[in-house]
């Protein structure tokens, strides 16, 4: 099944902000800085790689749902969700 990048527009940028948020986290570390500020920070960029996942999926759900030409069977799709959980 293949994604429509310009629907995931909003995905790749959430990717985006989570790649400097963890070059944030690295640098914190590298600067030793407090354990709560890293560990809060690498718990934001979890939250968003979460996200961005959980969003590819949903638009892969859309589209085997409206388009019946789709190669991946629900077992397929809930591997892919359960992969995240």
């Amino acid at each position: 099944m293949q994604l429509d990048p310009t629907e995931l527009t909003p995905v790749v940028n959430r990717l985006k902000r989570a790649q400097g948020q963890l070059a944030a986290v690295t640098r914190m570390m590298e600067e030793g800085r407090d354990c709560k500020e890293i560990v809060t920070q690498l718990a934001a960029v979890s939250k968003a790689l979460d996200r961005a996942g959980f969003a590819i999926i949903a638009s892969g759900l859309e589209q085997c749902i409206v388009r019946e030409d789709t190669t991946m069977d629900r077992k397929e799709l809930e591997k892919l969700f359960l992969s995240l959980a």
